[in-house]
């Protein structure tokens, strides 16, 4: 099964631990890890469920391309890294 970890600048704001959960995509892992998680799925999402712009997600090393649906396919061995985004001037 996928493992989906939470950058630890994340962890200021909400309890997000590593979790390994059942998927076939993104959405469906994001979904089974933010289950009962509702401050870190407003976080993460916006109201629409699609991810926030200060958020990135990799796939095992490469970012997701598709943000609003997040119907990027993930493999029983894959890695998701969700992130904050930097910016500043």
């Amino acid at each position: 099964m996928p493992k989906i970890v939470f950058a630890p600048a994340l962890q200021r704001h909400v309890a997000l631990p590593p979790v390994v959960v059942d998927g076939a995509t993104v959405r469906d892992v994001l979904d089974a890890a933010l289950n009962g998680n509702d401050r870190a799925r407003r976080y993460i999402l916006d109201d629409q469920a699609a991810l926030r712009k200060h958020m990135l997600i990799f796939v095992d090393g490469a970012r997701v391309a598709d943000r609003r649906g997040l119907s990027d396919p993930v493999q029983p061995t894959s890695e998701i890294y969700v992130l904050q985004s930097l910016s500043g001037g």
